[in-house]
């Protein structure tokens, strides 16, 4: 397989939202500790070594929506830049045309993550400038938006990086299993909900169309804190 092992890892209510006021009581915070023991600790089966989100997430949580100090009229060599090959942790981001104004090139969560930048051809040489000079390396991958295929092959290839967490928003993690990206689903189940008509649930479809896809059980386990643990392999047909 010339590309990572790509876990998507998410922690839900017991009717399947990833978030909502659920999270902020007190009988889920150990379901929440456990969530992040399995992935950003080495007491979990994954061992991994890079971790993804969807653009969003990237940017209320690391770049606050800051917008990147730009020199232009600038020009950069063509082709990915290359950096930081073969760091113990990678965060990957997702950021099409070129939008993100990084501080620094790396994230601070439960350790340290260098910053690899995901781009479409139409991110601007002014942007990729803003990147080097950040040294944050870049990858090139789709014409108009990612292609997620040929950005696994990089990640793998170019950085080393052999297991990959997907940890959201629900689209991302809709559009991997979709694109048969995914090989395993796991799930961590908080002992609570709120019932909210507004909260996300683990896959939301954005396509103009969408197959069920089929799960089968690996292992399902109490751990805890009256926490449920479920993994599953995904087919990669249709259900």
């Amino acid at each position: 397989m010339d590309r990572p092992y790509v876990f998507c890892h998410m922690l839900t209510s017991v009717d399947g939202k990833v978030d909502g006021p659920y999270k902020n009581q007190e009988h889920v915070q150990e379901a929440m500790q456990f969530y992040d023991q399995v992935s950003f600790t080495r007491k979990g089966p994954y061992k991994m070594q890079g971790w993804l989100t969807g653009k969003g997430t990237t940017q209320e949580k690391f770049t606050h929506y800051a917008k990147p100090p730009l020199r232009h009229l600038v020009k950069v060599p063509a082709g990915d830049y290359i950096i930081h090959t073969h760091r113990a942790m990678y965060y990957i981001a997702l950021d099409p045309r070129g939008q993100m104004g990084w501080q620094a090139n790396y994230i601070v969560h439960h350790q340290v993550a260098y910053v690899i930048e995901v781009l479409s051809e139409q991110a601007t040489d002014a942007y990729k400038d803003f990147l080097r000079q950040k040294h944050i390396p870049y990858i090139i991958c789709g014409h108009q938006s990612i292609d997620y295929q040929v950005m696994l092959e990089k990640l793998k290839n170019d950085f080393g990086i052999k297991s990959l967490m997907l940890a959201g928003g629900p689209v991302l993690n809709w559009a991997f299993i979709q694109a048969g990206l995914c090989d395993e689903l796991s799930i961590v189940i908080a002992p609570g909900a709120d019932g909210s008509a507004i909260s996300q649930s683990g896959f939301v479809n954005k396509q103009a169309s969408s197959h069920p896809v089929a799960f089968d059980l690996i292992e399902a386990k109490s751990c805890g804190g009256n926490t449920v643990w479920l993994r599953y392999k995904v087919e990669k047909g249709e259900a």
